[in-house]
């Protein structure tokens, strides 16, 4: 579809206000796994974040890549297992997936990028001792015996401390930081965390204007299976509690309540399948997704 020149003007002109909301402020954006496969869609997101930041907005990249540590952990014959929803990381697969993660994935969206014309920096939790992290306690219930039982999810860990001192050094320089989230423990093991967890965790010791939570789903769904457009912390713990919100959606709403209580101000879920649906959602008033706020 050819857009006009007057059209292209006027699209320009309508985003300015929004432009104007963020301006010098800072946007975490969490981008999946799953979104990276397509080679074309990471391209178009690579451009998207170049012009967040050519209009004056700091964006902080935090990406995930559960496909692709599955895949390699194939390719080597390490068999994955999982519990209470997170992959099991033995020593074996941490090499693994800070290989992936802090390597191969991390460098393939800074080189985008790059070739979009920004300046992007990879960055892991490690770095400046970024982030903290504690091991992941979970239970889940035993199907035989009906009792609740703790897992070892091995090198699983959460954000515990948050040391934005490397960040501050390069936000608002032209610069884009582009996040794996591998963290250590104090004691120095090193932790694979759960990427919308990293991203919460950053954005709150950030205090960001907006966290962006990319997935392959709509947003926050009602019993009808309809995107709920906009939510208060409160009305998501209800939705929870009667079950409306559940399975995998729980932990990114958990994440969202977080990192309101840290500072931001508020956060979207959207669907990152979506072409542009970062830009949709910060320079219209159609967003494309659920928001969250306080």
């Amino acid at each position: 579809m050819t857009v006009s020149p007057f059209d292209q003007a006027r699209i320009l002109s309508e985003a300015l206000p929004h432009m104007q909301r963020y301006d010098e402020e800072i946007v975490v954006v969490k981008y999946g796994g799953h979104a990276m496969a397509d080679e074309a869609a990471a391209r178009e997101f690579a451009r998207d974040i170049v012009l967040l930041e050519q209009t004056a907005i700091n964006p902080v990249v935090v990406h995930g890549g559960g496909p692709q540590i599955g895949q390699m952990l194939d390719r080597l014959g390490i068999k994955s297992q999982f519990a209470a929803g997170l992959r099991v990381t033995d020593a074996a697969a941490m090499e693994v997936v800070e290989m992936v993660l802090a390597g191969s994935i991390n460098k393939q969206i800074v080189s985008f990028i790059n070739q979009a014309g920004g300046k992007a920096i990879g960055l892991c939790g490690k770095d400046g001792d970024m982030v903290k992290a504690r091991r992941v306690a979970r239970s889940v219930i035993d199907p035989e015996t009906g009792q609740e039982r703790q897992v070892d999810l091995g090198f699983v860990g959460e954000p515990e401390k948050v040391d934005t001192t490397v960040l501050n050094q390069i936000i608002g320089r032209e610069l884009i930081p582009v996040l794996a989230p591998i963290a250590t423990s104090a004691e120095g093991a090193t932790f694979n965390v759960n990427a919308d967890t990293f991203a919460g965790a950053i954005a709150g010791a950030l205090k960001a204007k907006r966290l962006l939570l990319l997935t392959d789903v709509p947003g926050v769904l009602d019993k009808s299976k309809s995107v709920i457009p906009e939510l208060t912390v409160d009305e998501a713990r209800r939705l929870i509690a009667d079950g409306t919100i559940s399975g995998g959606m729980i932990p990114k709403v958990e994440t969202c309540m977080y990192a309101l209580d840290q500072g931001v101000e508020a956060v979207v879920i959207v669907d990152g399948t979506v072409p542009h649906a970062v830009l949709l959602e910060l320079f219209t008033d159609h967003g494309a997704g659920t928001l969250i706020r306080r």
